[in-house]
């Protein structure tokens, strides 16, 4: 798995580098066929002080990329917010990777 982190407006420090890697191994738990992941973190200069703390990735899995993006007051919250997105889209693609079809196949042996 290639994984890129990289930061806009601000610097990836090792602390936010290993939080996001540590939270991304929950998505290669459930699926262990992701060839390319990037994130992006962002600090947006806007005047509301709420929800400027952006994070997004792309997911290159076999079969699709997927996309996510999340923002909050706290980065930690945004990329915790934006786990549980990709997640929840990695596990439905792998629901529709595996064949609901084969009890059906079974039965046809037996005739």
């Amino acid at each position: 798995m290639n994984l890129t982190i990289s930061g806009h407006h601000l610097e990836v420090t090792p602390a936010l580098r290993s939080y996001v890697t540590t939270k991304l191994d929950r998505i290669t738990r459930h699926f262990d066929q992701v060839v390319d992941v990037k994130v992006l973190l962002t600090i947006e200069k806007q005047k509301e002080k709420e929800k400027r703390q952006r994070a997004e990735c792309n997911i290159h899995v076999k079969g699709c990329d997927l996309f996510a993006e999340s923002s909050h007051a706290d980065l930690y919250a945004a990329v915790d917010e934006l786990v549980d997105k990709l997640d929840r889209q990695v596990v439905r693609h792998k629901d529709r990777l595996q064949d609901h079809h084969h009890e059906a196949a079974k039965r046809e042996l037996h005739v």
